[in-house]
């Protein structure tokens, strides 16, 4: 058994959103094309409160970009999104969403960052997905969205970690970048986990 994973698919990380991803939108048809060939596909959905902890807004004198650190961790800081409730918060208009079983949100403790669709970043909370898969006797997850260097990467890192089959759709991905590189430094990442690294025409029903 298999499930497609489409990892943060939002507003504010497209083109034009409060942290866009640079053609972040090309993700979307990636995730249209694909999800019919699956009996489950699942959505995470970062969901921010106001004020949370890795919003640059919330450390006087910092900016968007800097590294500083939260619950103990190193943390970049971000530009406020995906704030709950928000425009930005909500899934691409053009992501069909029809076929999405169940969506794990995740980025709700102001205390602490969470870019995967597992844990927190401190591996101290779980959303539940993990336990979703197995109960459903999954073992092949195939993962893709955005972004490639932080939230994909994370996600799928845990995943191989968790045990599960993974497979990154590569050009199901786009990077944030804010160094060059970071993209392709992430797949090499997910690479040496383990991960299988796929183009999404090379997937069957």
């Amino acid at each position: 058994m298999r499930t497609l994973i489409l990892v943060d698919i939002q507003n504010d990380f497209l083109p034009g959103g409060a942290l866009a991803v640079p053609r972040g939108n090309e993700v979307v048809p990636v995730a249209n094309r694909l999800q019919p060939g699956f009996k489950l596909v699942v959505a995470t959905q970062d969901w921010h409160p106001a004020g949370h902890g890795s919003f640059a807004s919330t450390h006087p004198g910092r900016k968007p970009g800097e590294l500083a650190e939260l619950a103990g961790l190193p943390q970049v800081l971000w530009p406020d999104h995906c704030v709950q409730g928000s425009a930005g918060a909500a899934f691409a208009p053009g992501l069909e969403m029809n076929r999405v079983e169940t969506i794990f949100r995740k980025g709700t403790d102001p205390r602490i960052d969470s870019y995967s669709g597992f844990f927190d970043n401190e591996h101290k909370k779980a959303t539940g997905l993990a336990e979703w898969l197995r109960e459903r006797w999954i073992t092949r997850v195939y993962v893709m969205g955005l972004a490639t260097d932080h939230c994909v990467k994370a996600t799928v890192l845990d995943a191989r970690q968790l045990g599960f089959d993974t497979w990154v759709i590569e050009d199901g991905c786009r990077a944030v970048e804010l160094a060059p590189g970071d993209g392709e430094r992430a797949f090499a990442a997910m690479r040496t986990a383990g991960a299988t690294l796929v183009e999404s025409g090379s997937i069957g029903p």
